[in-house]
């Protein structure tokens, strides 16, 4: 373990809402799942849940209980929204988009379908996958929504699909759809184009062109300061393609922010395996893939030509736009780059404020990629780049042997990790750093690409660790979060009662009002208490 940089306080009020805004506890009936996993922190940290407990998980009381079939894929992971009146009943539904190009709400406990929405217009079709493996056969919906209940006479959900009209032309679109009743708000939906001042790849005339058919939008939604963003990445890395975020106002869906983070280069684009952008207070932060990065710096440290790939990165606004606040890259960060070594393959996650052994305040977050280490970092003091040594918070060298696919989650001063063909490891936070070795293991190993854990809890208590093994079948776990050796439940252990197919290639554990869904190639699987 390495450990570098100053330890700051902060102690402003404007820095203190960095601190969770989903920190109250809701009822267990009222579990609201808005966002992916669970809020802009992503912790995957559902602490209301009353029904799943130590006693009620368990092979012979906790197990399949159903399954509500889709048109498409759902690597977008499900979405839950409590007591919604539609058709004059109330329904908990579950919101759920496929690579089909259609959004579902489900009656969450029923499965009936309450409505459902094309977001294709006429003549056109999902975009074919351009010869690339990661997103297949078709591309439609690949993030996951975000949810807003304020928006609309009922609250919206905000979708970005892909898709191909008669002429073999390609489309990035973004929808708000009304929560009750599945139809277009605002004017929607908005055709996503961009432009941005730069000489990188597909740029004419001193400006960047955003090439809808060069891009897919994987990593999750971010409702942030009234502002939907949306993050791109290629198709199996074919260029021409840069780093593009994209934001659009949450109640005009017209063009609010343009960035790119590599725009006199090219690739450094946003994957994250699916997770979201992570926002909290004054900033926004991701992981970027391999791209061009300037070791030539201005005197604020920040590279030359503005190209920051392969480099964790905080945004804050700028006026109505966004900029590039702060940013941290490896000393090897260019060769890292060139051997696909990089730190965007994994999901970011912020951590609840942290007090060291000197009473000093910490505001830190966690992330990981390809190259075998967790990196915890200081979110108003990133560390930026030194071709002697980076300046982040603390590294945890070779923590993650096969690196990344995943995002961790959090749970009473707890980080987990579901690394590639490894097991799932908690690592416990002591003195505002994080402890070398983990705390405890599971013993079952997870397949390429990982598993990002989901948590549900009651308070602190009944904490429980969700994974998925993305074996075929792919196989459900359940562990005890104080110790993962301790595993409650797995859907192998009845035979061949629990079993589906294969999981989607992004799926996350939603776990809502004692049931846990899971997204699949043709729907979604449903688990519970049996009986319930």
């Amino acid at each position: 373990m390495t450990i570098k940089g100053p330890f700051y306080l902060a102690i402003t009020v404007s820095l203190l809402t960095f601190t969770s805004s989903h920190s109250s506890y809701l009822n267990a009936e009222d579990a609201q799942i808005y966002t992916w996993h669970v809020n802009n922190d992503r912790n995957g940290l559902n602490n209301n849940e009353q029904l799943l407990s130590f006693s009620t998980v368990h092979y012979s009381t906790f197990g399949k209980l159903g399954f509500f079939a889709t048109d498409g894929i759902v690597d977008a992971e499900p979405l839950h929204v409590p007591g919604l009146t539609i058709g004059n009943q109330i329904h908990n539904v579950l919101y759920v988009a496929t690579e089909h190009d259609t959004v579902y709400a489900f009656d969450a406990q029923s499965g009936a379908t309450l409505w459902k929405s094309s977001l294709l217009k006429v003549g056109e079709s999902p975009s074919d996958d351009h010869g690339c493996s990661q997103i297949t056969p078709e591309i439609g919906v690949t993030s996951t929504p975000v949810i807003d209940p304020s928006k609309g006479p009922h609250g919206a959900i905000y979708v970005v699909s892909m898709s191909k009209d008669g002429t073999g032309h390609y489309h990035q679109r973004i929808s708000a759809l009304d929560l009750v009743t599945g139809t277009q708000l605002f004017n929607g939906p908005t055709e996503i184009t961009a432009r941005y001042i730069g000489t990188g790849d597909n740029s004419s005339s001193g400006q960047v062109t955003f090439d809808p058919g060069q891009y897919a939008e994987r990593a999750a939604l971010l409702e942030w300061n009234g502002a939907i963003y949306t993050s791109w990445t290629s198709h199996c890395d074919r260029r021409p393609y840069t780093g593009w975020i994209l934001g659009y106002n949450a109640t005009t869906l017209q063009q609010s922010a343009v960035l790119d983070v590599t725009p006199n280069g090219n690739e450094g684009s946003v994957w994250m395996s699916g997770a979201g952008l992570a926002a909290n207070g004054l900033y926004m932060y991701f992981l970027d893939a391999n791209g061009t990065f300037d070791t030539t710096l201005d005197a604020g440290g920040m590279p030359i030509h503005q190209d920051f790939g392969n480099s964790l990165i905080a945004l804050s606004q700028d006026g109505s736009g966004i900029r590039v606040f702060d940013y941290y890259a490896t000393d090897n960060t260019v060769q890292q780059s060139d051997a696909d070594i990089d730190l965007g393959s994994g999901g970011v996650l912020l951590l609840p404020s942290l007090t060291d052994n000197a009473g000093n305040l910490h505001f830190l977050g966690v992330g990981a990629g390809k190259d075998h280490n967790i990196y915890l970092f200081n979110r108003i003091n990133l560390g930026k780049y030194h071709p002697n040594g980076g300046f982040i918070y603390q590294v945890l060298s070779n923590a993650l042997p096969n690196g990344a696919f995943s995002a961790p989650a959090y749970f009473d001063n707890k980080i987990y990790y579901g690394g590639v063909n490894d097991t799932l490891k908690a690592f416990s936070i002591s003195n505002a750093t994080l402890v070398d070795t983990p705390a405890s293991r599971s013993a079952a190993t997870f397949v390429y690409p990982g598993s990002t854990p989901s948590i549900s809890s009651n308070g602190n208590a009944n904490g429980i660790v969700w994974a998925i093994s993305h074996t075929t079948p792919f196989i459900l776990y359940a562990f005890n979060a104080e110790d993962l050796s301790d595993k409650y439940y797995d859907s192998g252990q009845a035979g061949s009662r629990d079993l589906f197919g294969a999981a989607a290639h992004f799926a996350t554990p939603t776990i809502a009002n004692g049931r846990v869904y899971v997204g699949t190639p043709t729907g979604v699987a449903v688990f519970g208490i049996l009986g319930k």
